[in-house]
């Protein structure tokens, strides 16, 4: 197996060659809106993934992909030229889901603000199924607690607190 930060130094520098290679040497017009978000490398640095976004639609993204077949080739010698290693990686194209992704988690969490905005408003105008106050007592127990209901007093200390006395010390 190989070094892995290795891996990970030469990815990055695949990506920025690929990157000012798109810009600068490769003259197509169908690679103008595309942007290179990530490489990845083999552990036996054989075969690079770069991973790419496109500015528009479908149609952009399938004119894109081939697009950046036709000039892997241009942009693999660059590759070569610029990193000095003794096998150039492979080029593989993948287009990246992230930006998607991101869509349809905004759209699920917009949908789940709506729903809550929806049961924050139902709420408002809601009453309770029985009285308001469950837990509220009888009316005939709202009085002294220490008395009890023919009017003498109810001594409410634990048998510890008796033995201590009055004073509770």
């Amino acid at each position: 197996m190989g070094d892995t930060a290795r891996a990970r130094r030469l990815a990055k520098r695949i990506a920025q060659i690929v990157a000012s290679g798109l810009e600068y040497e490769v003259k197509d017009p169908r690679l103008a809106m595309v942007t290179i978000t990530d490489a990845r490398l083999t552990s036996d640095l054989r075969d690079a993934t770069v991973y790419y976004t496109v500015f528009g639609d479908d149609a952009d993204y399938a004119s894109t992909a081939a697009a950046l077949a036709s000039a892997a080739g241009v942009l693999r010698t660059r590759v070569g030229q610029q990193t000095g290693v003794r096998f150039t990686p492979t080029l593989t194209f993948v287009a990246d889901t992230v930006p998607g992704d991101v869509r349809r988690l905004d759209e699920a969490l917009a949908q789940a603000k709506e729903a809550d905005a929806e049961v924050a408003r139902l709420a408002s105008t809601a009453a309770p199924a029985g009285d308001a106050d469950p837990y509220r007592t009888s009316e005939a127990n709202t009085g002294n607690e220490d008395e009890s209901a023919d009017g003498t007093d109810v001594d409410t200390r634990t048998d510890n607190d008796a033995r201590r006395g009055p004073s509770g010390g």
